[in-house]
């Protein structure tokens, strides 16, 4: 079995050939504007679009902790917004993160990248102002997504990581 494989540089530009999705933690509440989201927006504007969109007509649509949105943006790549934070803020019930709807989402993630024989490309999701711990988050990534045989690409960016 293979493993997740570790690179510093920015997850918005993977370095290999074939069809890719870039994967990322998004919140519950509609908002998009800090962390790896601003990355993303540089460079495309299609996934905070169809966020916003798909928050807007959530009455009608799958929009909840769990669900994952893929959205492409260049020829064989598109860019997987999941459901993996309540809210926005630390409170009194903890961080933001939700492990079980990041593995939620994983699985299906896994689904999709396997009918697109993608290859899968993240931060370490859950851990920035979600306030995840990679110690948790990384084996939800192992099962939902290496042991499918999915390849998978945790970048870290400038400085390292947790």
């Amino acid at each position: 079995m293979s493993e997740i494989m570790y690179v510093r540089g920015d997850a918005t530009v993977p370095s290999v050939k074939g069809a890719k999705v870039i994967a990322h933690v998004c919140n519950d509440l509609g908002g998009w504007g800090k962390g790896f989201v601003l990355a993303l927006s540089r460079r495309w504007p299609e996934p905070e679009a169809a966020y916003r969109a798909w928050h807007r007509d959530r009455a009608r649509n799958d929009f909840a902790l769990g669900a994952v949105q893929l959205v492409p943006v260049a020829p064989q790549v598109w860019v997987a917004n999941m459901i993996g934070q309540r809210g926005i803020r630390t409170g009194s019930k903890g961080a933001p993160v939700r492990y079980e709807a990041i593995g939620t989402a994983l699985g299906r993630l896994a689904g999709e990248a396997s009918e697109r024989g993608a290859s899968v490309h993240m931060p370490r999701i859950g851990c920035g102002l979600a306030g995840g711990k990679w110690s948790r988050v990384e084996p939800l990534v192992t099962d939902r997504l290496v042991r499918r045989g999915i390849a998978v690409t945790v970048y870290d960016h400038g400085g390292g990581g947790a």
